[in-house]
């Protein structure tokens, strides 16, 4: 697969089949949608292309608005679509300038100029331009122009889409984390570096792990505490990643500090210095809410229950 970040660098696409959309999480129903434009591309001799934007639209059309969350960073979105076979995509920097662009501006100078689009898959809802005034019906009068044909997503794939999305972050809010991971069709996760905490885990006989995300847009799911499958590869070698098990939690560490957030893993069966490492922590359930406990003896004999419920969660899940 081809990934472009820029519009300047483009190469002159084959009967390009080409989508516009945010396409997070990459979830069962864009999945719909990705085989409906893989299959036109097919039919016709020509590449799928998908289009995305970064940064997401909203956070620079609204940037005061702090309550987005999104399911995927860039990169996890890009290997995801890597995974599903499409041809092209395109990261388009998204800007206040690209935002002012008229609706007729956008079709003839964005989607004709750089990518002379064979065909075009898009929704019957979709607006694009200044103030959104672009849609399916401009789309449609200005096909004889450019000489595309216009393929629109059924509104039951559309709403596929938009019901699961939101059900997912969903499920994620609420300790669902079967669910979602049913919906995604892939588990959940979320990559970070290892930095240095606290380190009240190692008092108490399991050392943890924690992570700073690398996109504070990444959704975090409730607190709580989670088993997971926890993938390590070393910076230093050329090696595979390693998998392991591994018990998660997302909290305040109410027991002791009670302030700050923090995400911490403990990985089972791994005795090493991970610090400046990378991990990519993938959910597999929940166990049990965040509590603060009377005594530390009571945290360490619930550590040790979790641990004995994650390993039999683990080895199911395999």
């Amino acid at each position: 697969m081809n990934v472009f970040y820029q519009l300047n660098n483009l190469p002159a696409f084959n009967r390009s089949v080409i989508t516009i959309g945010t396409f997070d999480g990459v979830h069962k129903g864009h999945v719909q949608l990705i085989e409906k434009i893989k299959n036109i591309a097919d039919q016709t001799a020509g590449e799928s292309v998908i289009i995305t934007f970064h940064p997401h639209p909203r956070l620079v059309i609204n940037p005061s608005d702090q309550s987005l969350r999104l399911l995927n960073t860039i990169d996890e979105k890009i290997e995801l679509l890597r995974q599903h076979g499409i041809n092209n995509v395109v990261v388009v920097p998204f800007s206040r300038d690209f935002s002012e662009m008229s609706a007729e501006e956008y079709v003839s100078s964005f989607l004709v100029k750089s990518f002379h689009p064979a065909t075009i898959v898009i929704g019957y809802d979709h607006r694009f331009g200044k103030n959104r005034t672009g849609n399916f019906s401009l789309l449609e009068k200005m096909k004889s122009v450019y000489g595309y044909e216009l393929v629109e997503i059924q509104q039951e794939m559309l709403d596929d889409i938009s019901i699961s999305s939101t059900k997912i972050r969903t499920a994620l809010n609420e300790g669902h984390v079967q669910l979602a991971n049913q919906l995604l069709g892939y588990k959940y996760a979320f990559t970070g570096t290892v930095v240095r905490g606290l380190q009240n885990g190692r008092k108490l006989g399991y050392p943890t792990a924690n992570l700073q995300l690398s996109d504070e847009r990444k959704l975090i799911p409730r607190t709580g505490i989670y088993a997971v499958r926890v993938l390590y590869k070393p910076k230093s070698e050329n090696l595979p990643a390693q998998v392991y098990a591994g018990m998660m939690s997302i909290g305040y560490n109410p027991t002791f500090d009670g302030k700050t957030q923090t995400i911490e893993v403990n990985i089972l069966d791994y005795d090493g210095d991970l610090y400046g490492e990378q991990l990519t922590v993938e959910l597999v359930d929940f166990i049990r809410n965040e509590k603060k406990f009377d005594s530390i003896d009571e945290l360490i004999a619930a550590i040790a229950d979790d641990e004995v419920k994650t390993r039999g969660i683990i080895r199911s899940a395999i």
